[in-house]
């Protein structure tokens, strides 16, 4: 699977997933656009703390490490907060969307 992102071909896996890491926000809206997700404030908010997460220690949080974390930097944060905005999944959806490589954790998220 490929993304075309201002004509640069970035490769994925067969889940949708970059193999390397991207930190363009152009790649956010095309992978959020072929995931149907209508980009808000709220979502770059969490695909910005995403990518930080990442960068400081080379994997994404599972959704438990998410939930606490994002409830660090928006009190009203909870477990429907994010499943409004990634309904496959937070720790799932979230890090594809964020332009990041699939999450390896256990069981996949």
């Amino acid at each position: 699977m490929m993304y075309n992102v201002n004509g640069v071909e970035l490769e994925a896996d067969d889940q949708g997933y970059l193999l390397e890491a991207v930190f363009d926000d152009e790649a956010v809206r095309v992978i959020a656009a072929a995931e149907n997700i209508e980009l808000t404030d709220a979502h770059w908010e969490v695909i910005n703390y995403l990518r930080e997460q990442y960068r400081e220690e080379g994997a994404t949080p599972n959704f438990r490490a998410m939930l606490k974390g994002m409830a660090e930097i928006r009190p009203e944060v909870d477990s429907k907060y994010l499943y409004d905005l990634f309904p496959i999944g937070p720790a799932k959806q979230g890090p594809k969307v964020a332009g990041l490589p699939q999450p390896l954790g256990k069981g996949g998220y």
